[in-house]
């Protein structure tokens, strides 16, 4: 899982046709319940997919501007434009079925 912020998350998502991006914080515990899940994504979808992770407590430009108000919050990015939005926690399966859709 690759770290984004404010300041890199733009440029992040134009050099990834397809980005899988965690919005949470280091201290709301679904988000560590997931933490896992995304990296088992990332290594599994490597190549195909980028998983980016922003915490939305140092980055929260991204957290507004993409409506992010519950963590953890998953959103699919294609070609930079956002495509599907998962909030709350949900099983890896869910993460997959997405993916399903695009990859």
């Amino acid at each position: 899982m690759i770290r984004v912020n404010d300041a890199s998350l733009a440029e992040s998502l134009s050099s990834h046709g397809l980005a899988l991006v965690d919005f949470g914080a280091v201290w709301c515990p679904p988000c560590k319940t997931l933490k896992p899940i995304m990296n088992e994504i990332g290594d599994e979808y490597k190549g195909r997919v980028a998983v980016l992770e922003v915490d939305c407590d140092e980055s929260p430009e991204t957290a507004a501007k993409y409506g992010v108000m519950s963590m953890p919050t998953v959103m699919l990015f294609r070609d930079g434009e956002a495509v599907e939005k998962l909030v709350g926690f949900r099983p890896k399966a869910a993460y997959e079925n997405l993916l399903a859709k695009y990859v």
